[in-house]
């Protein structure tokens, strides 16, 4: 008879087949079990098998758990199964072989040996273990050694396995139990797997009756007509609701598999104890006991537990055949035990093909490397991997893809460790959407950067600068911007635009590539050079059409002279602002860089817009304040300006490019009998509205300063004009309530004026403030103080009279008149201004022109938030042998008085070429005084630069040249007083008028007109 090895996990006994008897003894808490009156195995005390007798008879039918039912035998009676076998759970852990004679079925080699409750083997579905195959068996008899098989033959010693370790089986996830039911109906016996299952120690259950303990109320009836069928011999099978009391818990695994369950005993529930209610599928197998009585041995199978294995086994079957992403399943030598459908779809091949593959079969070897390393590494430790990157081309194609990869370890249900689980899914997309949301940063971040830094300056060459510190290296490795020369210089209309060849100029360059080398004669064209692009090259296509291009390395154009093989591709970018094109931006990157795409091009564009928009705003601001200072300069005296009795030095410093044209200015003007109009003025607000109102205001006061009216009369007369220049109907009025009538459309100009008239020969000067700063005035030997003038309303306000104030200076001193920004800053208030330029003004020994410099080094003048004026006057005044001064009566004989007064004076002065002129001058004011002027009268000459005749009376009404008719006898005396004379007029004094008229001095070249010719010209 063919031996097989009988796989018992419930005890340490060998499990018998049918025909070996087993002694009721040693079999556990389960009754004894009936043997047959011939051949039988008999079990020792201790749990032994007595192999001498073995039965002969051959089982007959089996239950559907593997357990033998009614056995029958022609040569002796059947044995009943051993209840104590109960499986893993209370097993002690090892399997023992038993031999079978007999012409039994033979077990299916390819199917593990069944076991059950009883310890009996089966074949069939009852005997193989869920799962488990020839690597189940294989893995038992150890590596490289075969299981042993019915067909081998007899088993010796050797191949007997004692195996300690949790088999791992179907059993270790159902749960069935087995118990005995003796002839009186009751328990006899209760296996460990029971009391783990109801929750009940064998001693509270031996001795009961278990339909009375466990089949509910309604189906005692019933249950007690099936137990007497039993008894009387008959099989049954049928799921049996059973109910226990909640607090029968179930029990604990025992720590030794030697031990018996383990757990204090239940108490018996009191009455009302809410109980809880299962489902189990029952085998009873009519047995005998020992005495021949009829017997029951009973199989449980929780049927919740079978239902839960069945709803698993379909999860994860839906699970890894329908996931959508790749799953596979390693085992512990990492190589490949079974793929889904969707991994298969990736890689190729049906699933099937993939058995026995490494991950070196599908990535890169570095990449395979570190995804093996994970494995080994989750194997070996337990610890689950999330969200592992790894990178590699899939099957047929060169593109890189992304796959996310987890994996976690899988465990057998006693806990041992049988595989990895890797679950795969391709991010590519992912991966593409992040790179896109990362340039989509980096343009928003370059975007954002660039409206905080470009524009911050009004100078082209800055704002070309801060485009390129954005762009570099941020954007790009290499950068230049190109503007049109003519709109450099000024230009509306750059010449050549139509065709993008007209002359630019380099005006920033920047690179991030430091010590690139370039050939000779590839290097970047140098910053502020002036050059064309051909006509054919890309940057003048770019210009000419106003359109982005991507030039590539080897495009005949401009950035072609920079590559030396460096740069990889270009892309020419023309600056446009308000439809016109301003230059040229090029970017480049560098061989090894991200080449240009779309999405950087539409941000070169976006980036060289915004610079263009500010460099035209530039371009626009330096054209209107080029425009303004000259207008101002020109506005101003040119060069260094004289004057009778003063020594004059000035400076003008306008503010720079940021702070726009000042309206500040100054003026010198000469005024009859060698006296001199000192004025300096500051418009308020800046820009080329300041400058036109600066420029208004000045020929005023010129206009006003030759009518010779008093500094009182000019600013007041200025007043009226600037309180004019804002309203389009003249100057504005007040009511009769003293309210001023406003127009919403008028401008308000306001300025402050200081105007100081000096009179060389008295040495004497007027001064008038129109809320302007005090002169300075420095004596000689004295310190330089601040000149107590009523300070007045500024020009424009209105409503106030101005006041003037005289003050006598000596010779040698020193006169400063100044505007505002000289003495005052953010940083400096006022006070601190005033009393620093009072300081800077000790050194009278300096030449004027130096006190100058000093004063504007000493002092903080490089602020740039204002204009500055400085305008400085040293008294020289007029020597008293250079004024010849005569009081005349008022008598005819006067006239020839005064002839002979001013000629003989000339003659002393060495003036013999002007005394014939002179006399006929003098002789015709003095002739005029005595007619229609009246008081006395005085004759004075001056000389310094020229001469100088005045000729005073007491009468107010001024002289008016007429032009005389051919039948007149006079009217012609003022005529020839005008052409003869280098100039001539009348002015009002405190005690009536003068006239006056002035002759130049001879220079030795030019003879003085002959007074004869001159008189007959007349007629």
């Amino acid at each position: 008879m063919s031996e097989i090895p009988a796989k018992a996990t419930g005890s340490t006994r060998p499990a018998a087949r049918a025909g070996r008897a087993a002694s009721s003894a040693a079999a556990g808490p389960v009754g004894p079990a009936a043997s047959s009156a011939g051949d039988g195995a008999r079990t020792t005390a201790g749990g032994g098998v007595d192999h001498g007798r073995l039965g002969a008879a051959a089982e007959r039918g089996r239950g559907p758990a593997g357990a033998a039912g009614p056995e029958r035998s022609e040569g002796g009676a059947g044995r009943a199964p051993d209840a104590a076998d109960d499986g893993p759970a209370t097993g002690t852990g090892g399997d023992l072989p038993s031999r079978v004679r007999g012409g039994g079925a033979r077990p299916d080699p390819g199917r593990g040996v069944g076991r059950d409750a009883s310890g009996t083997v089966g074949t069939g579905a009852a005997q193989g273990v869920a799962g488990a195959g020839d690597a189940v068996d294989a893995r038992r008899h150890g590596a490289g050694r075969p299981r042993p098989r019915v067909e081998d033959g007899p088993l010796t010693p050797g191949d007997i396995i004692w195996q300690n370790s949790p088999p791992g089986s179907l059993y270790d996830y159902i749960k069935v139990a087995s118990f005995s039911i003796g002839p009186d109906g009751l328990v006899d016996q209760w296996s460990g797997r029971a009391e783990r299952l109801f929750g009940v120690p064998a001693r509270d259950a031996v001795g009961k009756d278990p339909i009375e303990a466990f089949v509910p109320l309604e189906l005692r009836p019933r249950g007690h007509r099936k137990m007497a069928e039993i008894l009387d011999g008959r099989e049954w099978t049928g799921s049996v609701p059973f109910r226990l009391p909640e607090s029968a818990a179930p029990l604990p695994e025992p720590a030794d598999p030697l031990a018996g369950p383990a757990g204090p005993s239940t108490e018996p529930p009191a009455p009302g104890t809410p109980v809880r209610e299962g489902v189990a599928e029952v085998y009873v197998m009519p047995a005998r006991t020992a005495d021949g009585e009829r017997s029951a041995v009973c199989i449980v199978v929780d049927v919740r537990a079978l239902r839960q294995i069945e709803t698993d086994l379909a999860a994860s079957q839906s699970i890894f055949g329908q996931s959508p992403f790749g799953f596979l399943l390693f085992g512990t030598d990492l190589t490949v035990q079974r793929a889904n459908r969707r991994f298969a779809a990736v890689f190729g091949g049906a699933a099937e093909d993939h058995r026995g593959r490494t991950v070196h079969d599908y990535l890169p070897r570095n990449e395979a490397d570190r995804l093996q390393a994970a494995l080994r590494r989750v194997l070996e430790t337990g610890e689950a991997v999330t969200d592992m990157q790894i990178v590699g081309p899939a099957p047929g194609s060169s593109e890189r893809r992304h796959w996310s990869i987890n994996l976690y370890r899988v465990h057998s249900g006693s806990g041992r460790p049988i595989g990895i689980a890797g679950l795969g899914n391709d991010v590519t997309s992912r991966h593409v959407a992040a790179r896109e949301a990362a340039h989509a940063r980096r343009n928003l971040a370059l975007l954002n950067e660039a409206g905080v830094r470009i524009g911050n300056s009004l100078d082209l060459e800055t704002t070309a600068r801060e485009l390129l510190d954005v762009a570099v290296p941020g954007f790009c490795d290499l950068a230049s911007v190109d503007l049109y020369q003519g709109l450099l210089d000024g230009d509306e209309t750059p010449p050549g635009l139509a065709d993008g060849s007209a002359e630019l100029r380099r005006v920033a360059f920047a690179s991030a590539v430091a010590d690139a080398p370039f050939p000779e004669g590839t290097g970047p064209i140098d910053v502020g050079s002036v050059h064309r692009f051909p006509f054919t090259s890309p940057c003048a296509d770019a210009l000419r059409t106003a359109r982005a291009r991507l030039i590539a390395a080897g495009d005949d154009c401009g950035p072609t002279r920079l590559t030396g093989g460096l740069i990889q591709s270009t892309l020419a970018v023309p600056m446009v602002a308000h439809d016109t094109v301003v230059g040229l931006a090029q970017f480049s990157r560098t061989k090894g860089s991200e080449p240009f795409g779309e999405r950087d091009r539409a941000l070169a564009g976006e980036l060289a817009a915004r610079a263009a928009v500010c460099i035209d705003n530039a371009r626009l601001y330096r054209r209107e304040h080029e425009r303004a200072l000259i207008l101002q300069r020109s506005l101003l005296p040119p060069g260094d300006p004289e004057a009778a009795g003063l020594d004059i030095a000035c400076r003008y410093l306008p503010g720079n490019a940021a702070t726009e044209v000042g309206g500040d200015w100054f003026d010198v003007i000469e005024l009859p009998g060698h006296r001199t109009a000192l004025v300096v003025g500051d418009v308020m607000g800046r820009g080329l509205r300041a400058a036109v109102t600066m420029g208004e205001l000045r020929s005023a006061v010129r206009t006003l300063a030759l009518l010779d009216l008093e500094p009182a009369e000019v600013l007041s007369a200025l007043d009226e004009i600037a309180r004019g220049l804002g309203n389009p109907s003249g100057p504005r009025r007040t009511t009769a309530r003293g309210a001023r009538d406003t127009d919403d459309l008028a401008e308000v100009y306001l300025a402050t004026c200081v105007y100081a008239v000096y009179d060389a020969v008295t040495r004497r000067v007027t001064i008038a403030n129109a809320g302007h700063l005090p002169p300075v005035l420095v004596e000689p030997d004295e310190s330089a103080l601040m000149l107590d003038v009523p300070p007045g309303m500024p020009l424009g306000v209105g409503g106030e009279p101005f006041e003037e104030v005289e003050v006598d200076l000596p010779e040698g001193a020193l006169l400063a008149l100044y505007t505002d920004g000289l003495v005052e800053s953010r940083d400096h208030p006022l006070d601190e201004g005033l009393n620093a330029f009072v300081g800077a003004l000790t050194d009278r020994g300096q030449a004027l022109e130096d006190i100058c410099d000093h004063v504007l080094s000493t002092l903080d003048t490089h602020h740039g938030e204002d204009d500055i004026a400085l305008l400085m006057a040293r008294v020289q005044g007029l020597p008293a042998e250079h004024v010849g001064d005569w009081t005349l009566p008022r008598e005819p004989r006067s006239v020839g008085h005064a002839r002979e007064l001013a000629c003989a004076r000339l003659r002393e002065w060495g003036l013999d070429p002007l005394v014939d002129t002179a006399e006929l001058l003098v002789s015709e004011l003095v002739t005029n005084a005595l007619r229609y002027g009246e008081g006395e009268i005085r004759l004075r000459l001056l000389l310094d630069r020229t001469l100088v005749c005045e000729v005073w009376d007491a009468g107010l009404v001024q002289p008016r040249r007429r032009r005389a008719r051919d039948t007149d006898e006079g009217g012609r005396g003022l005529q020839l007083v005008g052409l003869l004379s280098a100039a001539w007029g009348s002015r009002r004094t405190p005690r009536g008028k003068t006239v006056w008229f002035e002759l130049a001095l001879p220079d030795g070249d030019t003879p003085p007109m002959d007074a004869a010719e001159a008189l007959m010209s007349l007629f």
